[in-house]
Parts: structure tokens; C-alpha cells; sequence
């Protein structure tokens, strides 16, 4: 039997040009007066999928997951989930829960009140109520907590009671608007992991709007990237890192150095950019734009090296420059580069040893390199 870590890895309906979405947004626009939150928005979401949507405030996310939620209605396309058409069914007839922010939770019920307030709506029969909330005060491990009233939780504890009252109905999909903003930083790690273990247990499809990057890299699937209420791009969280489409994608995401140049020469699947900030860059490309075209070139702190002497080849990807910040972080350390142009960049070390001998110091003068596979050439 595989585990829940292999099926995940192999888990790509997305490649497979058979698969039917789950969730489908086509040509999918929202405006509000002269606004446009949505625009002309086209996406696939599968089954058992962990899909985010990632953006800035105001990019349009939280639209499109109140849509797809019932309490809004596009201005124009189609939302169709599991085949269905959803224009013009309401919130409480669709196959699908929320879980705000906020946890909504009812201050003046116990837990699981909390929990079998929709079943209870819904006209479900008593025994099979209670079977059901002893189910998901199981699943979320809060069972000597079922006559505790929120006030009585730790924010940890009542965002479980949400989730469980969200997955009580047993929707075919999970929504989740910010689900972990009100958590502490170790806490919010802790229940990503959480929250990916229950998604595959239960094999729903979940939805998840966020603004923070590693959680959207951290529990996703696959993640759009939003923007101006379009997506910019889709894709695996190691695709959005490591081969951004765009400028906007690649600086959006994590820590990048971004430079500009122009293409001064390719060939056997390279090509020699001069950059602006004084020194020469080869990188592995497929494609091959003209001579003396301006292009951008990002490159990730982590992929940069920063020494002492100069490399080998100190004629590419290799420039000098002094010591400006350095920052140690524990497990890794972070040094901002000055480099001979006045251009500042950001490399980073992992502090592999408990010590060192002999540590860098601010102003010293320095070398920052990289292969010609560690970074990327910039479409726009």
C-alpha cells in the first residue's frame, strides 16, 4: 500500500490532457460599478486537488473564491463544478463549504453545537448527528473539548471547531479564506501539515486563498499566482519557484536578484548577457532572443556563492563587490552584497557546521558567483 507522501507525489491529473477538471472558471469576469476584481478569468481545479490562490490584497482572490462560493455572481462566464452549471445556485445548495478567517464561530455554543449547527439546519436525524460530530471531533482531535465554548479555546483550538463544522456536511469542497492568518508563526507550520494530512485522508478537493507564500508553497498542490484579478501563472509550487513565467512571477515570489542587460551573444544552449551592473552572465536557455535585445536575468539568493578569491572563471557569472549586512538566521545566513556598480544583492549560506572558523566581517571585500544553471532568463 502506498503512503499518503507517494501518493501525493505522483498525484498530476493536470498532465493528463484526459482529465476533466472538478472545478472549472471559464471566461469568468466580476465587476463592482466601474471596478474589475475578476477579469476574464479562466482556471481548472481537479479532484482531491490542494489548489491555492495566491496573491497581493486586492488582486482578486477572495472574488473568485465567493464566487465559486455562491455570494457572488459573476458578471459574466461560468463557474462549473462536477459538471453542474452553478449560475444561480444559491450558497446553501451547492456541494461546497467555507471556513472564514474569522473561524464565524458561535460564542454562545459548545464545541459541538458549533460543529452540528448545519447538520441541525439541514434536518439531519439525532443519532446520525451525533455520530457525525463525534466524527469530526475525532478527526480533529478535539473530543475532550466537545463542551467547551470558544471563549474556553486557544486560537489553535477554535480554528479546528471551524474546520470540523466545515467538514461535518461533508462537502465536495473545502474553501478556506485565510485560514491560518490568526495563528502564531509555529502554529500556523504546524497546522499546514495538518491540514495537507486531512486532505488526503478525506480526499476532498480544497481551495485555499492566501497572501502568504509559504503556506501557498508549503500546502498547495499547485498555486495561481493573481494579479489585477487575472492569473498570471499556474503551477507546481517548484515550477512557480524555480521557472517564473515573468518579472512580476519571479519577483513576487521568495527572495530574487533581478538584473538587466542585453543579449550579447548564444550559442550551444547559452546565451552571454551584458548586465547593467558591470559584468557578463552565461545562462542555460531554451529559447534565444536576438542580439542586443534587452533582457532580464533572476537569480535566487541561495543559488549565489559568495567567497573570499575569485573563481576560476571569474570573466561570467562572478562579480565583485564588499560586505554590506550580513544576517545569521541559524540555520542559514543572509549577506547583502555591494557590488562594484553600486548594486546591492542578497545571497545565502547554509550554516551546514556549528561553527566557523573563520567568519566574514561587514566591508570586506568579496566575489558573489553562480553556475549558468542556477538562475533565469526573464520574459519580460
Amino acid at each position: 500500500m502506498k503512503s499518503l507522501g507517494n501518493i501525493r507525489r505522483a498525484f498530476a491529473p493536470w498532465t493528463d490532457p484526459s482529465a476533466k477538471p472538478f472545478i472549472a472558471f471559464k471566461n469568468v469576469t466580476k465587476r463592482f460599478g466601474d471596478f474589475t476584481a475578476v477579469d476574464d478569468l479562466s482556471l481548472n481545479i481537479y479532484h482531491r486537488e490542494f489548489f491555492a490562490l495566491l496573491g497581493a490584497s486586492g488582486c482578486g482572490k477572495s472574488t473568485l473564491l465567493r464566487m465559486l462560493a455562491g455570494f457572488e455572481q459573476p458578471t459574466s462566464g461560468e463557474i462549473v463544478l462536477d459538471g453542474a452549471d452553478m449560475a444561480g445556485t444559491p450558497p446553501y445548495r451547492r456541494p461546497v463549504n467555507m471556513m472564514f478567517q474569522s473561524y464565524a464561530l458561535f460564542p454562545h455554543m459548545t464545541v459541538e453545537k458549533n460543529i452540528a449547527f448545519g447538520l441541525r439546519q439541514d434536518g439531519m436525524s439525532k443519532d446520525e448527528m451525533t455520530d457525525r460530530v463525534s466524527q469530526m471531533l475525532k478527526l480533529v482531535k478535539l473530543e475532550q473539548f466537545a463542551s467547551r465554548k470558544p471563549n474556553q479555546l486557544s486560537g489553535g483550538q477554535r480554528q479546528r471547531v471551524a474546520l470540523a463544522r466545515s467538514l461535518a456536511k461533508r462537502p465536495k469542497v473545502l474553501l478556506l479564506d485565510e485560514p491560518l492568518g490568526a495563528l502564531d508563526k509555529k502554529l500556523r507550520e504546524e497546522t499546514q501539515f495538518e491540514l495537507m494530512d486531512l486532505q488526503q485522508n478525506l480526499g476532498l478537493t480544497f481551495v485555499v486563498v492566501t497572501h502568504d507564500q509559504e503556506e501557498a508553497m508549503t500546502m498547495a498542490d499547485r498555486i495561481a499566482v493573481m494579479s489585477h484579478g487575472k492569473v498570471v501563472q499556474v503551477a507546481t509550487p517548484a515550477e512557480i519557484y524555480e521557472a517564473p513565467n515573468s518579472r512580476f512571477v519571479a519577483d513576487f515570489i521568495g527572495d530574487v536578484n533581478i538584473f538587466d542587460g542585453k543579449v550579447a551573444s548564444s550559442g550551444n544552449g547559452t546565451i552571454e548577457i551584458s548586465i547593467d551592473s558591470g559584468f557578463s552572465v552565461r545562462v542555460a536557455a531554451a529559447e534565444t532572443p536576438s542580439a542586443s535585445s534587452a533582457v532580464g536575468f533572476a537569480i535566487r539568493p541561495e543559488k549565489m556563492r559568495v567567497g573570499r578569491t575569485p573563481p576560476a572563471n571569474a570573466s561570467v557569472n562572478a562579480a565583485r563587490g564588499e560586505l554590506w549586512d550580513i544576517a545569521y538566521l541559524g540555520d542559514m545566513t543572509v549577506f547583502h552584497v555591494k557590488l562594484q556598480s553600486g548594486k546591492i544583492v542578497k545571497a545565502s549560506s547554509l550554516n551546514a557546521q556549528r561553527s566557523v572558523d573563520d567568519p566574514f566581517t561587514y566591508d570586506q571585500e568579496v566575489w558573489v558567483s553562480f553556475d549558468e544553471n542556477a538562475g533565469i532568463l526573464l520574459k519580460d
